[in-house]
């Protein structure tokens, strides 16, 4: 997408974060990438900064990241020790 706004490829830099996150398994920081992407698209929303089409696209990839990232933390892992 060439013509996105500036709110958009902070939430697209925010995505890319996160993926690449947990693609090395580093958990704590996918989770905090979350978090941050989460408020942001919220404040967007709130202010009026995105267009419809967008705003549906973000709210999708939030709601699938909300399942693929519940319980993705160090602490919910077991050890492999500890069978």
């Amino acid at each position: 997408m060439l013509f996105r706004s500036k709110e958009e490829k902070q939430l697209d830099a925010l995505i890319s974060s996160i993926e690449m996150n947990m693609a090395n398994n580093y958990k704590d920081n996918a989770q905090s990438d979350f978090k941050e992407f989460e408020e942001l698209l919220a404040r967007f929303i709130e202010e009026g900064k995105l267009k419809e089409k967008a705003r549906l696209l973000y709210e999708r990839k939030l709601g699938e990241y909300k399942t693929r990232l519940k319980g993705y933390t160090h602490k919910d892992q077991k050890p492999y020790w500890a069978s």
